[in-house]
């Protein structure tokens, strides 16, 4: 028997429960079980146990679209009892049972092996929302090489910068030589988004509002996870030949834009998606990552819960009342 959070609908309508199942209720299409030591709490995990939208596809679905732990059996030629793994995406917490649970069965064609570098509660500590940072981050990082900008030539905006893809981003966009400017709609965690890098603070509602199609050049690049008006006036004020990086809909899933910023300033809008993302980068974010995040900054927007506690949390994240990262121990 393991714990694990279940989503139900039943006719008294959509409810989350913390529960105990048996191995043999684990789905049979997977190859590979997992016996999970850490899964995190993202922004669409506080969807799905809330039901405020409609992620879970089927019922009942454990949450929790991604986790770390060790291989307790395999069918998979890649994959050996002991191997320590990771899983972002794929559909898990969707469609296919996830993370939030002391146990795991999935395709080995969706694991990565762990860095060595990297421990489990590490790898959740950066988790989905550091992971997409990273992809955002390395989309970016192509455009300025084949446009052959230099850390520090100019500033880069990162949006809903309090919350995990926020929060990783700045971390790393800093750690490269960059001049971050963090938009939030906190400007009380002025010094903590300082802490992580960022050198200047703004309130969000700079950008948030229906604004110019285009507007003052300041940006050589941006990371969103903000979507809406937000990711409009981001793009809008992206300096000639710069580049946004869009992986986030906070604000809204609309793009109520202008195509002048693309046609007039060449500016590039890339869409990063983590949940289907080829195996290759996936990989090469996560070796990244293990060899270049702060450690430190890390712990910095890290807290650690236990599987019980997730529910409640859930309406915290989309209420915005969280900071950086919610790592779950699901052995807690």
């Amino acid at each position: 028997m393991f714990k694990a959070l279940v989503i139900t609908k039943p006719e008294t309508g959509y409810r989350c429960d913390l529960t105990e199942l048996d191995e043999a209720q684990l789905p049979a299409s997977g190859d590979v079980t997992v016996r999970v030591a850490y899964s995190t709490l993202n922004y669409k995990d506080g969807l799905a146990i809330t039901g405020k939208s409609p992620v879970v596809r089927s019922f009942p679905m454990v949450p929790g679209i991604d986790f770390a732990g060790s291989v307790t059996q395999s069918d998979h030629p890649k994959w050996k009892v002991g191997d320590r793994v990771l899983l972002n995406g794929f559909g898990v917490g969707e469609t296919h049972w996830g993370g939030l649970a002391q146990m795991a069965r999935v395709k080995g064609d969706w694991l990565v092996a762990l860095p060595e570098m990297l421990s489990e509660r590490d790898a959740m500590a950066v988790g989905t929302a550091g992971y997409t940072a990273m992809l955002c981050v390395m989309a970016l990082q192509r455009h300025w090489l084949e446009a052959g900008v230099a850390p520090g030539s100019g500033e880069v905006l990162v949006t809903g910068a309090n919350g995990g893809v926020g929060s990783v981003a700045i971390s790393l966009l800093a750690g490269l030589g960059h001049t971050v400017v963090a938009s939030t709609g906190r400007p009380q965690e002025a010094d903590y988004l300082k802490s992580l890098g960022a050198a200047t603070v703004i309130d969000r509602s700079e950008l948030s509002a229906p604004g110019k199609p285009l507007q003052k050049e300041r940006w050589i690049g941006v990371v969103d996870s903000v979507g809406s008006h937000t990711l409009a006036n981001a793009c809008a004020s992206t300096r000639y030949g710069g580049a946004v990086a869009a992986c986030g809909l906070a604000q809204g899933m609309d793009l109520p834009a202008s195509v002048a910023p693309f046609i007039l300033r060449g500016v590039t809008l890339y869409g990063v998606d983590s949940v289907m993302a080829p195996m290759a980068r996936r990989e090469a974010a996560w070796e990244t990552l293990a060899k270049t995040l702060n450690r430190t900054r890390l712990a910095a927007i890290t807290t650690e819960i236990g599987l019980a506690e997730a529910i409640a949390s859930a309406s915290d994240i989309l209420a915005g009342r969280v900071r950086g990262r919610l790592v779950v121990d699901v052995n807690c």
